[in-house]
């Protein structure tokens, strides 16, 4: 691909992390297309780069350096943004080169920086681009932000000194990207924040407006609206406040999906209270299973930290008790890993590394048998699915149970004539710890 014309300036864009920085590299591009710029494919094809970086852990800190390097080595000329932005000084320690840094959701630092060294084409067309934007996912599904940053102060996470405190989005703003977006054929909303639950307490649960109702910026309210769209809605990031208890009879009637993302991090009160998380692990048990009374289909996922300063044998063992009470559907889990700037880096008694290792086998091992019993349950039964794939050789769909990249699949025979984002029903043949074997109906 040639170089851009004076008259059609373009952008190359490289995104990492997770999928709220997706949404920000979402709205970026947006804007990059409403001004009338290309967007290139590739590093040659572009008149500059920007890298929306991640820096959560040490781990995404060096592959978003590297990514940036990558960039500065193919085309020369990079604006970085996202995350590791941030921390501008260890950017430019690294790379002295780039053109700019800019800091998380930092859309109009972003966009002036790309105006500065890229300036915008004169007649720009907001027909360039779509009601609902331009978007990274496939046609069928998409992330619905709903707020920015985080109130919480957990000691092994720097995400509000990176994005800052909660700022939630206009109830009615969010509902009118989510009718654009279902308008546009997508026919799952990924509901994501760092922390959906607390949508609406910075503003108090104001009052705003959507096809004329008032409704409360809540996110009790903003599920039962999104829930009138006839699309699957699935909700990521849930911290368990009381009031999620209020979002179990949705799903049960089948409004949104039997699903909650809910990080927990660990099963011991003594090492969640030094994680500054809620310590009340046996009332979270009775709240799941109330949970699942009241909704049998409910999927849950969660994440947690094996090897926090000061934990125990003792804690760890605690840890595998709360999995085996709890029988969680999806678990993921990481060897803690200090991040620079967290409150945990100054605990005392820090687990060896060789020990962390050992543990995160041992927590893995221990749900993987979980999980493929749970699975196993479902041999038999007749489940919709939404169609991500059709090729040569099958459908690849997903369940109700699960999410985008970081859930099973399900793989079916039959349905030749199925396409992407059609929901289909089939009845479930085998599965493995992870994924889903079934045949069309």
């Amino acid at each position: 691909m040639s170089k851009a014309t004076p008259s059609s300036p373009t952008v190359g864009f490289v995104s990492l992390g997770c999928p709220k920085a997706l949404v920000d590299s979402e709205r970026i591009l947006t804007q990059l297309r409403a001004e009338g710029y290309a967007i290139s494919p590739s590093y040659d094809g572009a008149d500059l780069v920007v890298v929306n970086t991640c820096g959560f852990i040490d781990a995404a800190v060096e592959e978003s350096l590297e990514a940036i390097g990558e960039a500065l080595d193919e085309n020369g000329r990079v604006i970085v943004t996202g995350c590791l932005g941030g921390d501008e000084t260890r950017v430019r320690e690294a790379h002295p080169e780039v053109l700019a840094v800019t800091g998380p959701h930092a859309y109009e630092a972003v966009m002036s920086e790309v105006h500065r060294h890229l300036p915008a084409p004169h007649d720009p067309y907001a027909s360039l681009v779509p009601p609902q934007g331009i978007k990274l996912t496939p046609r069928h599904y998409a992330y619905l932000k709903i707020s920015e940053g985080c109130n919480h102060r957990c000691s092994f996470c720097i995400i509000p000194s990176l994005r800052g405190d909660l700022v939630s989005r206009p109830i009615g703003e969010v509902l009118a990207e989510a009718e654009n977006l279902v308008n546009a054929g997508v026919q799952e909303l990924l509901v994501i924040s760092q922390d959906t639950s607390a949508y609406g307490v910075d503003v108090r649960y104001r009052t705003g407006f959507w096809r004329g109702r008032p409704l409360k910026s809540h996110v009790q309210t903003l599920a039962e609206a999104l829930g009138e769209l006839g699309v699957w809605v699935r909700l990521h990031y849930v911290y368990p406040y009381p009031h999620v208890d209020a979002l179990i009879p949705l799903m049960a009637e089948g409004r949104i999906l039997p699903y909650l993302d809910m990080p927990l991090q660990h099963g011991s009160p003594r090492i969640l209270k030094a994680m500054r998380r809620p310590a009340a692990s046996e009332r979270m048990l009775e709240r799941i299973h109330d949970w699942r009374a009241q909704c049998p289909d409910l999927t849950l996922r969660s994440t947690f930290i094996v090897g926090f300063p000061g934990e125990t044998d003792e804690d760890f063992e605690s840890l595998l008790e709360f999995l085996d009470e709890a029988q969680l559907d999806r678990v993921g889990a990481f060897a803690y890993s200090p991040v620079s700037g967290a409150a945990a880096n100054e605990l005392p008694d820090a687990v060896p590394e060789a020990l962390k290792q050992e543990r995160l086998e041992r927590f893995m091992a221990h749900q993987a048998v979980i999980s493929a019993q749970r699975l196993r349950a479902r041999v038999g039964r007749e489940i919709e699915v939404l169609v991500d794939e059709v090729g040569a050789d099958g459908i690849v769909a997903r369940s109700a149970a699960d999410a985008p990249e970081i859930d099973g699949l399900v793989y079916i025979e039959g349905a030749a004539d199925a396409r992407p984002g059609e929901r289909i029903r089939v009845t479930v043949t085998d599965t493995d710890e992870h994924d889903l074997w079934a045949r069309a109906d």
